[in-house]
Order: structure tokens, then sequence, then C-alpha cells
């Protein structure tokens, strides 16, 4: 992803993460509050002296229960000074320390039937605030009534609230970091198909449409609209070839006309004209190779020795008509998948680029994987071998080429899965490779 680019990370992901706690915590503030505020009043006594108690409890020779000071029953004492309690077993036998409120005397013997609860006092000092626990002592189960340490009901409830917040703090949290980038990569995943699918898409494979299947509403209406695009660019792209078809078509009747005429003229002036036709001719033909280009290409078998030969033997009687030569290499026989008309078009256009813009002797070679054309003449330089397979590009302003021939060499020679690559011969000249995959 690219810097500046928006990600769906933080919409989807830390946004709702904050949303949550934020809510978590506002909605535990307000029930604090209003347990708070619902609260009858009055102090709670703390739970924890239920525990020391108990292991201060034994039993006696005859069964019975009885008090064994020690250290943190003695320390607890010095911290509540009014503690009093009472302990007492299954079978209703207690015990008893400090001075017991009238008000419980009642449950004395029937403690066993407890296990749970917190008594308050609603007036100062509180010493009817109380609490009751089961608890297990060296004396065996009891259960506990006491009052000692008291505190309020607002650190209790902040405690309680501290146990269940936090675990749920920590599982939304986790549920927001490790579960929904999950569930945003399974929504989206139509998205990254889709994207995949675009990738496809290139200026040599028209008719392709983006699928809309597996894609999200929200974003359905953008797949379409590309379609939509795409399709206009397809409609654009026919009427541009169909109408390159026709005009080459059309030119090369009155081309044809005029090259008669030029070479049946007796006047000086006329035959000068010769060579302008042949240019007007020569393009003709290269804007028809580019409406074949989009025809569906032939998987016939090209013998590439048999094919060099016959390219040879066609062109010879011009290269000897302008003072060339032209051998061929052909021992190493290669053979090819595709079409043939293709192939020999390409051969023969990089042929008479070698004669035009070489020297004096052209070699048409066969390789291990492909073919090769190369010329004695002055070389291209490094820094415009890219440069000329573009269209109308020409690597000298006056030269008599219509700059679209090495641009359809290197089309043809890709749509056949291979690469065209321009190399300094060993004698300084050009040499123009063409590898293909291997059929």
């Amino acid at each position: 992803m690219k810097r500046g680019q928006p990600s769906l990370k933080r919409p989807l992901i830390v946004k709702p993460l904050i949303f949550q706690l934020a809510t978590l915590l506002i909605a535990c503030t307000f029930f604090m509050a209003l347990a708070l505020r619902m609260d009858s009043g009055g102090l709670y006594t703390d739970e924890a002296i239920t525990p020391v108690i108990a292991r201060a409890i034994v039993r006696d020779q005859d069964g019975g229960l009885s008090i064994r000071e020690t250290p943190e029953l003695t320390e607890l004492r010095d911290q509540s000074p009014d503690l009093w309690f009472v302990a007492e077993d299954d079978a209703g036998r207690n015990v008893t320390s400090g001075d017991i409120p009238s008000q419980y005397t009642s449950l004395l013997g029937r403690l066993q039937a407890l296990s749970y609860a917190h008594l308050r006092d609603r007036n100062p000092p509180y010493r009817l605030s109380a609490v009751i626990r089961r608890e297990i002592a060296p004396a065996g189960t009891l259960t506990i009534l006491g009052h000692g340490k008291l505190t309020g009901v607002s650190l209790v409830v902040l405690l309680a609230s501290n146990v269940i917040v936090i675990p749920i703090f920590i599982a939304l949290a986790l549920i927001s970091l490790l579960v929904t980038p999950w569930i945003v990569r399974q929504a989206l995943a139509g998205v990254s198909r889709i994207a995949r699918e675009a990738e496809q898409i290139d200026a040599n494979r028209r008719g392709r449409r983006l699928s809309e299947e597996h894609v999200p509403s929200e974003i359905a209406p953008l797949v379409r609209a590309v379609n939509d695009a795409l399709r206009r660019l397809d409609e654009g792209y026919e009427q541009q070839r169909r109408f390159i078809a026709s005009a080459a078509h059309e030119l090369r009747t009155p081309i044809a006309i005029l090259r008669l005429k030029i070479d049946t003229a007796t006047e000086p002036a006329t035959r000068k004209l010769s060579a302008d036709v042949a240019r007007l001719s020569n393009l003709a033909e290269q804007m028809l190779d580019i409406q074949r280009l989009d025809a569906e290409r032939a998987n016939e078998r090209i013998d590439l020795g048999a094919l060099v030969r016959r390219v040879a033997a066609d062109l010879a009687p011009l290269l000897i008509a302008s003072a060339r030569t032209i051998e061929v290499q052909a021992e190493d026989a290669s053979v090819l998948r595709g079409d043939a008309g293709a192939i020999e078009r390409v051969m023969t256009n990089l042929v008479q680029n070698a004669m035009e813009h070489g020297g004096r002797h052209v070699i048409l070679r066969v390789t291990g994987s492909g073919f090769e054309v190369e010329d004695d003449g002055p070389g291209i330089p490094l820094e415009e071998r890219d440069r000329v397979f573009e269209p109308f590009q020409r690597l000298r302003p006056r030269s008599t080429g219509s700059g679209l021939g090495l641009n359809l060499v290197q089309q043809i020679i890709e749509r056949h899965d291979g690469r065209v690559a321009i190399l300094t011969a060993p004698g300084g000249g050009t040499i123009v490779r063409a590898d293909f995959a291997s059929p």
C-alpha cells in the first residue's frame, strides 16, 4: 500500500475498538454510580476477618470449640477493638468472642443453616454490621458470624467491578484485534479476486470483464462502472480497428494504380515518385498488419529453417538489385507454433530494415529458440535501442520508413510469447534477435 492511501484497518478495526472500550467504561461508570446511589447507607464488615477467625478455632478434648490466640487474630483485635464473632460447627456447637449484640443471640445454634450474608447497620458506630461465611478451619467446617474492620460500599463496588470489567475489557480487545481483521478479510475477499482479474486485463486481450459475483454490494457499483468503461473502450477500439482496416484496403487500389502509371511513365520527374509510392504501399500494408494482429492467432507448426530460406529467396532479387548480399544460416532446425504468415512478415521486415539502415551484407540465422537478423552497418546506439520499437519512431529523421515496422515486429513476437532484443554484432553492426518459448 502506498503512503497516503486510506486503509480500511482504521475505520473497521481501530475505531470500533475505541468505541467499544469507551462504551464499556461509560457503562461501568454508570452502573457503579447507580449502585452507589441505590445503596441504603452504612458500612460493610470486611470479609477478610473470617479466614483469620477460622484459623484460630480448634477442638478441645471433649470435641467442643475453643479459641487459640494466633498472631493473626491478635493483630486483627488491635485493628478492630470492637471485634466480636461467633464460630459454629454443623452440630450446633459454638464459641464466641467479644460482646455479641443482643440482636444476633437468637442466631446462636442456627448458623449452620446459613452460608453467606452481609448485614449492615444503618447508624454509627455500625456495631451491628456483620458478615456470615462458611470457612474450612483446623476444627472442621465452620460458619462464622463476625464484626470487625469496616469498609464502604464504594470500595466494594469498585473491586467487584474491576473483577468483572477487566476480563470483559481484555476479551473485547482481543476480539477486535484478532477476529475483526479475519472478518474484514472474508468480507473483502471478493475485492481481492477482482483485483487479480483486473491485473490480467491488457490491450492485447480485449473483451474481458470483471466478475460481479462474490463482490460486496457496496463495491458492486464500482465494478459495474469499470465494466462499462471497459466496454466503451472495446467499442472505441473496434471502431478504430475497422477504420484502419477499411482505410488500408481503400488505399491499396489507388496506390497500385499510381505505381503502374509511374512504372510506365517516360518522364524522369514522374519516375522519381516511385520511392514515395513504395513508401505509401508499405505503410498501407503495415496498417493491414495492425488489423491482422487482432485476428485470432493461428497455431500451426512453423519450420523456421524452411521459413528463413523462403524469405531469403523472396528478397534476394531486391538485395542483388541494391548491390547487397544475404546469407542464410539454418543448421539448427528450430520449430515454433503460431502464425506462419505473421512470423514471415517479421523476418521480411527485419531484413528490409537491415538493407535500408545496415551495411552491405545481411545474415538471416536460425538460433536454438528463435532467429536473428545481423547486418554489418553502423549499428544502433545503446540509448536508442528501446525507442526504435515505439510507433512512428525513426532512428534518423529523414529515414524513408514509416516508423511502424519495428513496433509491429515487437507486437507479433510478443503475441507468440516471445521477446525481441537489439544487440551489437561482433563486427560492429546490429543483431535483432527474436527468442520464443519452447513449443
